[in-house]
């Protein structure tokens, strides 16, 4: 290197060290030895420049302290000797003599009045003026001239000033600022506006100041609406839970802006060690919420009282989860982390029947759904009317406890004036208030629920001797009970409240059991006290706790508003007073003397302690004590799924000993496990119950009112209750001994897998393994090995023609080759798996290689997986990988990598059938390639690699001549390189599009691309087309999520809002999954399908936990969030795990009304069922079977008809089961309906649409010869979708638009109402299949994964 001119010269210039470098001058030192590098000049200067710049500001900062000092100076003189105010004379109103003024103030009188000080005192000293002395020569003239000249202000000869100099100097400045145009003037004003503006700004300081301790003190109030712990303070992460769901919560607040609401960035806090005290909390939510308006701090501080509302409630959860765990594990005796399903629930109905009436309405019925499951209930109870029998139970069930509130002198408390049609219950009871009554047809159907329920109770007191029409119970002994007794239970709930006191519908009342007629007067006392706390006025919270009792008033049934006064003073009839009596009585009636055990054995405990029967309102003694209990400070089952995942799975000891007996697949299987799915999702599984999800089913039978004595009531009795033998807990541990095995045996084979896939292309060959695998025990097993590949070609016949093996192919061939050999098939798989690890060697630095490979084909699914069903991610992420193997291990070649994808060709059809559409590539290339058309009439050899399905090589382009080459200009001599063409298969071995790879860009004579980078690209092109169908199915499902949202909406119209969330692999290693949220649909019906889906982690949504919860438990789970009831509904895969939710908001009601919740139910059934096809159909290898011929062209949209078509076929089934009986009733009148009838037609023309205006359709007569078996025949078979089918749907929605899906439903016209809803779903799929036969050319890559480029 040439030395430098200043080191020759011996010169030597400061350094300040390599460290001192800045990158600019380090880049610059990179450059060529030859030129002389200007590096140290630049420090020179940058040294020079450091120390003037300190210097100026050390003489700036001596300046100021000088300045500083000397108006401390002046100020001691000030107060030492005050200024004389005698100069403020020279002020005045004129404006003509200002400048004279200021002229004799600033120039002359400075000098001259000293001058005249000092001739007076001169005079004085000399006695001048005596009158006696003769004159002297003193010449005052003289002498001030002589002053004068010395002091002449031009020769800075300066005097002491004195307070009348001064006071002169202060009247100088401020008459100045007076002269307009002057420079002092402008100054003067300069200040003025300052110092307004600084008073202004003060003012300002001031005000926020005062907002900011009464926003503090407003926010100490409302820490002590929080539960605290014992040392007084709150977890940090809870208070940034609500902060983050306030974001949510205003609606004012787009979603894009929202995170900009606050001052500053909301922290992530993953533990609840932190905690923040009262003024601590004051100052944190301050610090984020300093500059909200006074509207925006009051929804705030509204926001943290609901959080605080909602996190006593999730400590008391929290609690009753922990009994729910420690049970399980009571019950669990066998340790094997499972729990009979089947048996939990029978024990749940069981203790449930024998619950009385009020304590039911608290449980949730585990007869229904969200206790069983959607799949659980049959066809008939789901599709069927609305007056079963467990609705007419709900609904006399409620006018039961409604009507034993009312006695004879009591003020009715409210009134549900549209339920009961009678003398005592009418519409103008109400003296102008606003009455919102119901429709008839539900008046018909709470009225036919009375009249079912009454009925219901006379076939009891047949059935049952020991109960007669007075409702008497029966004691433990079974004789009945005396009359007085049961009247004193029945109708001593109600008291006598005042007569100005109003009450909010359906109030918790206490529960009873049979007592002694020593219990009556303490229980007519304790229900006084606890009828005058309700009647006093319920608050908020209390409006909150029992709105699960108004799933009534949910449909207008009730018709009083909250709070509306009463009218008249209601009396009960004794025929009245007698009737409830039966009902009430007819509860215990329908118990037999073994399901009475539980309530007499609690009765007897009872009469023992004290009037507290086990059923009624519990004394606030016993239901204070989960108050009393101090909180913790930790929430002991918010990790309960993490801390539990490997309870009762594998068996460490058969997979430990596995490790050993294989030592080289060790680090791969390690490898894998790290790969594999989430460890505290569970998995649905309809027979038994991990320890998440028994707790989550029990906290959800129990509901949100549950007291603490009736909790540990149930636990008792599960747990005595719960039994199993010997055999049974065999049985048990064998099968999770088998599943752990089997898991195992996969990890095991997939490791095998991997070690003979060294260069990661995702596939083996199978003539190279059969070959490895007939030299096994000499080649004795080869007619073994014949077998077994004959059933493995039948089972993949496509893997098979292609001569390769797949993973799940592989670990096929040998099970079934062990399955072929004689003794124990565990021992021989682990044989062959022996035999195979020891038959291929590898070298340190192929693992290596191999090892990094896999790496990156993980990130490509990886980032399928992160992308909210968005392609951009994979292209990146694939391109990422081959530019990293090519730099890795391709000696640093230049490649250039693009995406085709096959699509149909509508736009110029007689250039082929199928295009190749290039949708991503390399950044360099994008202008030449991205988005461009390859048809099969064109040059290339891509359309010969998608028919052949094998990659095609040409190592030489310039010497093939079938090469198409996409950038013209690109000159003829540096079209040199290779090409390499890779087909994309999906699942069934079908190519879907190519990837394509070259070195055009690479100048090296050695561009060809070897064996071994073959190979790997051949994996990057399959973990591409596993990452595009996995994106492609998650369309599908939220195309299929948003037409059953469609399908939804007109339907249930008391939901608020649902939010459909998928689930993503997340980072951190406890909690390793997030939350996507896709689309939000609000109760009007608008959908948001969101393009940057927002993300939610666990531990930044604390308050919103439930969400979690139910992916852990695989769940449904009711919560009450911010004063909002949720239904969360997991979507689960072809596992059983969780893949996505369903967060269902009901607003302010804890029930939907009846039919409401029915179609709830039937959207959410189909949505599972329709999510499991799409993941069947991309999962299998096989050819799926579809039912629809639209089903066939669907592709993207056949989410949408998957939905319908599942919908379909259960109506379908529900028509099977109709006969002529069925119709009997609609064929017996002769004036049917209108409804019948239009429902009747619209079937008919659907069939037959030139039949419309005709007599087989207008006429009744002729249309009922119509419903007979054949018509239910061709509706069995009928497919809406064929192309042979010309479905009229204009003509049929003529016929039954404004017909209410709700009609025939509630008449109980059962055969009408499927038929109505069949008609529907034809018509949803008959448009279907016409936009999908219409000239719209469909896309076969999802919505929002269009084109991409990748930088390098």
């Amino acid at each position: 290197m040439a030395a430098q001119p200043e080191e020759a010269a011996g010169l030597k210039h400061p350094r300040l060290g390599e460290n001192n470098t800045t990158a600019r001058e380090r880049k610059r030192n990179q450059g060529s030895d030859e030129l002389p590098c200007f590096s140290n000049y630049a420090l020179w200067k940058e040294c020079f420049y450091e120390k003037v710049q300190q210097r100026c500001l050390s003489l700036q900062e001596a300046k100021v302290k000088m300045i500083h000092a000397q108006k401390a100076k002046e100020e001691k003189v000030k107060k030492r000797e005050p200024c004389d105010w005698l100069p403020r004379e020279w002020f005045s109103e004129e404006t003509d003599s200002l400048d004279t003024r200021i002229y004799l103030l600033d120039k002359l009188l400075p000098t001259l009045i000293p001058g005249v000080e000092k001739l007076l005192m001169e005079v004085e000293r000399k006695n001048v003026l005596a009158p006696d002395k003769e004159p002297t020569e003193f010449n005052p003239i003289i002498f001030l001239g002589e002053y004068l000249m010395r002091h002449n202000p031009q020769y800075g000869v300066s005097t002491k000033p004195g307070p009348y100099l001064r006071g002169m100097k202060v009247v100088t400045k401020e008459i100045k600022t007076k002269m307009p145009g002057t420079a002092s003037e402008r100054l003067a004003s300069m200040k003025s506006e300052a110092e307004n503006i600084r008073k202004e700004r003060q003012q300002v300081e001031n005000m926020k100041a005062q907002v900011k301790e009464m926003r503090k003190e407003a926010l100490a109030i409302q820490f002590k609406e929080w539960t605290v712990d014992i040392s007084g303070r709150i977890p940090v992460a809870l208070v940034q839970s609500a902060l983050r769901s306030f974001l949510d919560v205003v609606a004012s607040i787009p979603t894009d802006a929202g995170k900009a609401i606050y001052v500053k960035k909301l922290e992530i806090i993953d533990t609840l060690g932190k905690k923040v005290n009262i003024d601590e909390f004051a100052e944190y939510v301050h610090s984020y919420t300093e500059h909200f308006s006074d509207d925006m701090f009051q929804e705030i501080l509204k926001h943290l009282s609901q959080c605080a509302e909602d996190f006593k409630g999730a400590i008391r959860h929290d609690m009753w989860r922990q009994m729910f765990t420690d049970l399980f594990l009571d019950c669990d005796s066998g340790k094997v982390g499972l729990l009979d399903r089947q048996r939990i629930l029978a024990l749940l109905v069981d203790f449930y029947d024998r619950s009385s009436v009020i304590m039911k309405r608290r449980f949730r019925n585990p007869r229904q759904w969200p206790i069983i499951e959607l799949q659980e209930i049959e066809l008939v109870d789901l599709w069927g009317v609305l007056d079963d029998q467990e609705v007419c139970e709900e609904f006399s069930e409620k006018l039961v406890l409604s009507q034993t509130e009312i006695s004879e002198g009591e003020i009715l408390a409210y009134q549900p004036v549209s339920v009961v049609k009678s003398a005592e219950f009418e519409e103008n009871d109400l003296d102008g208030d606003t009455k919102h009554t119901e429709k008839s047809s539900f008046q018909e159907d709470i009225e036919t629920a009375r009249q079912s329920e009454c009925a219901s109770a006379d076939r009891q007191e047949e059935d049952f001797p020991g109960s007669d029409s007075t409702g008497n119970s029966l004691s433990r002994d079974g004789e009945p009970g005396s009359e007085k007794q049961v009247e004193e239970e029945e109708f001593g709930l109600g008291t006598k409240p005042d007569t100005e006191t109003n009450m909010e519908e359906d109030h918790p009342v206490s529960d009873r059991e049979p007592g002694t007629e020593g219990q009556v007067s303490q229980e007519e006392d304790d229900g006084i006290a606890e009828t005058t706390n309700m009647t006093a006025g319920p608050t908020p919270e209390a409006t909150a706790m029992t709105s699960e009792d108004k799933a009534v008033a949910d449909m207008d049934v009730i018709a009083s508003e909250q709070n509306a006064p009463v009218a008249e003073v209601v009396k009960e009839t004794p025929a009245r007073k007698e009737s409830f009596s039966r009902q009430h009585g007819s509860q215990f009636g329908r118990q037999t003397s073994s399901e009475t055990r539980l309530k007499d054995e609690d009765l007897l405990q009872d009469q023992n302690k004290g009037p507290a029967p086990p059923d009624r309102q519990d004394s606030p003694a016993e239901a204070g004590q989960e108050s009393e209990v101090p909180w913790s400070g930790d929430l002991l089952t918010l990790d309960l799924s993490c801390r539990h995942s490997s309870y009762g799975g594998r068996i460490p000891e058969d997979w430990k000993c596995k490790a050993t007996r294989f030592p080289d697949l060790g680090p791969i299987m390690a490898e894998i496990q790290n790969r594999w799915a989430s460890r505290t999702r569970s998995a649905f599984d309809e027979s038994c119950l991990n320890l998440p999800q028994f707790v989550q089913l029990m906290e959800t039978f129990v509901g949100e009112d549950i007291s603490l004595p009736t909790l540990k009531r149930l636990n008792a009795f599960i747990k005595e209750e719960y039994k199993q033998t010997e055999e049974e807990k065999t049985e048990q541990l064998e099968k999770v001994h088998h599943v752990s095995h089997l898991a195992q045996r996969k990890l095991l084979l997939e490791a095998l897998f991997e070690k003979w896939d060294s260069n990661a292309s995702g596939f083996l060959d199978l003539e190279e393994v059969d070959a490895v695998l007939s030299t096994f025990k000499e080649g004795m097993e080869k007619e073994a090995l014949r077998k077994a590949k004959k059933h493995l070609c039948s089972r993949y016949p496509e893997l098979s023609r292609a001569g390769k093996l797949s993973p799940k192919a592989f670990q096929l061939f040998l099970e079934l080759i062990a399955s072929e050999f004689a003794g124990d098939k565990d021992e021989a798989i682990d044989n062959l798996v022996e035999f195979l690890t020891e038959s291929i060697k590898q070298s340190h630095m192929e693992s290596l290689q191999s090892l990094t490979r896999r790496k990156w084909l993980h990130d490509i699914q990886q980032a399928a997986e992160t992308s909210g069903a968005n392609m951009d991610p994979v292209y990146k992420a694939v391109f990422k990988a081959l530019l990293q193997d090519a730099e890795a291990h391709g000696d640093n070649k230049k490649i250039s990598a693009y995406i085709a994808l096959l699509e149909e060709n509508r736009l110029s059809p007689e250039r082929g059938q199928a295009l190749l559409h290039y949708v991503a590539c390399t950044t360099d290339d994008a202008p030449y390639v991205l988005n461009q058309i390859l048809y099969r009439d064109m040059k290339g050899v891509s359309f010969e690699a998608v028919e052949g399905g094998k990659p095609i090589h040409v190592p030489t382009v310039q010497l093939h001549g079938n090469i198409h080459f996409w950038n013209y200009n690109r000159p003829v001599e540096e079209r040199k390189g290779s090409f390499l063409v890779l087909p994309l298969h999906d699942a069934r071995w079908r190519v879907f599009g190519i990837l394509g790879l070259d070195t055009l860009r690479d100048q090296c004579e050695k561009t060809i691309f070897l064996t071994h980078e073959i190979s790997f690209y051949q994996g990057v092109a399959h973990a591409f087309s596993k990452a595009y169908h996995h994106i492609f199915t998650l369309e599908k499902v939220l195309r299929m999520a948003v037409t059953a949202l469609d399908w939804l909406y007109p339907r249930a119209p008391s939901i608020h809002t649902v939010t459909v969330y998928l689930l993503e692999p997340g980072k951190d290693k406890t909690w390793d999954y997030a939350l996507c949220k896709m689309i939000t649909t609000d109760n009007t019906g608008q959908k948001e399908i969101h393009s940057s889906p927002v993300l939610l982690l666990r531990e930044e949504n604390l308050l919103r936990d439930y969400l979690f919860k139910c992916i852990d438990s695989s769940e449904v789970i009711r919560t009450c969030v911010c004063g909002e009831h949720h239904i969360a509904v997991p979507l689960r895969d072809l596992s059983g795990q969780a893949l996505g939710i369903f967060d269902i908001s009901v607003g302010q009601h804890q029930k939907l009304p009846p039919h409401e919740h029915k179609d709830l139910q039937k959207m959410l059934k189909m949505a599972q069922a329709a999510c499991s096809e799409i993941l069947k159909i991309s999962a299998e290898e096989t050819e799926p079977t579809y039912v629809l011929e639209a089903e066939h062209v669907a592709k993207l949209r056949h989410g949408e008809i998957l939905f319908h078509r599942f919908m379909l076929q259960d109506l379908r089934e529900c028509v099977r089961k109709l006969n002529a009986e069925s119709f009997a009733e609609i064929k017996s009148c002769a004036e049917p309906p209108a409804l019948v009838h239009t429902i009747v037609k619209a079937v008919l023309l659907l069939f037959h649409p030139d039949w419309k205006g005709s007599e087989k359709t207008e006429n009744w007569s002729q249309c009922i010869r119509n419903l007979d078996d054949n018509l239910i025949q061709e509706i069995y078979c009928f497919d809406p979708t064929a192309a042979s089918v010309q479905v009229q749907a204009e003509l049929v929605l003529d016929c039954i638009t404004g017909v209410p899906s709700a009609a025939a439903r509630q008449r109980g016209w059962v055969p009408a109402e499927h038929l109505h809803h069949w008609v529907h779903t034809c018509l949803s799929l008959a448009e279907i299949a016409r936009s999908l036969r219409s000239k719209t050319p469909p896309s076969s890559a999802p919505l929002r994964t269009r084109f991409s480029c990748a930088s390098d």
